[in-house]
């Protein structure tokens, strides 16, 4: 089954709800990026959220970038998501292992760490992107999101974001983001409350085979809820090897001078997609030609 996120409303447009599925991308991450589990589900967690978000934005060329980095072994979590919900990213330790949880859960708060922050940047076309900075809470990410609807968009939301693994491979992950209008009577607000005081886990729910369209109708028992659209959601890198030439660029000229004159040649590689690029002494004599 392709990976999807539906978008919907509910309690007569005073909610609205983003449910996902999203097995494929986060395998082809953890493929990708050879990832633990752990990595694997706070990486996963990440993209998942953050493809809901890129369809939360208005216009075509829109992106949202996610950045998360709350001091713990894992290093820096990077997820990147257009405007259809295709994403990317990696973090910087795909290796990272912690001990789990005394239950046997995966500790992924001990992977992320608690102290840092959740950094949002919303290129919407504007001169700059919008940046704002919001202290984590828990480390678990899908609390962190909730901080941040909070502080940042004032939206009250509710977000459920998981990842199950088998033998190394992900077999089951997605999420949801419901949120609350301005104008939510309390009559709906009391009724999801009750509606979420119920709910088991996300993964719990896509492992007994529930689909996005299932747990939507299950969050949203007695709101009406009404499906939007269904948008098709998938990992994806843009890179090319012109694209991933501005890294040479970057290095300065005096260094790339040295790769030349020592090397003779240079192999540059995408982070998102892990995609080597080479370059021959007669490309890179080009670019420092050209800079």
């Amino acid at each position: 089954m392709k990976d999807y996120v539906i978008r919907a409303t509910a309690g007569n447009g005073q909610i609205r709800a983003f449910v996902a599925t999203t097995r494929n991308l986060v395998e082809e991450a953890r493929s990708l990026h050879e990832t633990s589990k752990v990595a694997t589900a706070a990486l996963g967690r990440t993209l998942t959220a953050t493809s809901m978000m890129g369809l939360m934005m208005k216009n075509e060329n829109d992106k949202v970038t996610v950045i998360i980095k709350g001091g713990g072994p894992i290093g820096t979590i990077l997820v990147t998501s257009d405007s259809k919900g295709h994403v990317k990213g990696y973090v910087t330790n795909p290796y990272v292992e912690v001990e789990n949880y005394p239950n046997g859960k995966l500790n992924v708060a001990g992977a992320v760490g608690t102290n840092g922050h959740v950094k949002v940047i919303k290129d919407i076309g504007l001169r700059e992107p919008y940046n704002g900075s919001y202290p984590l809470v828990s480390g678990e990410i899908a609390e962190d999101f909730t901080h941040y609807f909070a502080l940042s968009e004032q939206t009250p939301s509710v977000v459920s974001l998981g990842v199950l693994t088998r033998s190394d491979e992900v077999e089951h992950a997605g999420g949801f983001i419901i949120q609350l209008m301005p104008d939510a009577e309390e009559e709906n607000i009391a009724k999801l409350e009750q509606n979420i005081g119920k709910l088991s886990s996300i993964t719990n729910m896509l492992r007994e085979g529930n689909t996005p369209e299932d747990i939507l109708k299950i969050v949203l028992d007695g709101l009406d809820p009404k499906i939007l659209d269904k948008c098709e959601v998938k990992f994806e890198c843009e890179c090319s090897k012109e694209k991933v030439k501005n890294a040479l660029v970057a290095i300065g000229k005096k260094a790339l001078a040295e790769i030349i004159e020592e090397d003779k040649k240079a192999e540059v590689g995408c982070q998102f997609c892990n995609r080597k690029y080479n370059y021959t002494e007669e490309e890179l004599i080009e670019v420092l030609q050209n800079m």
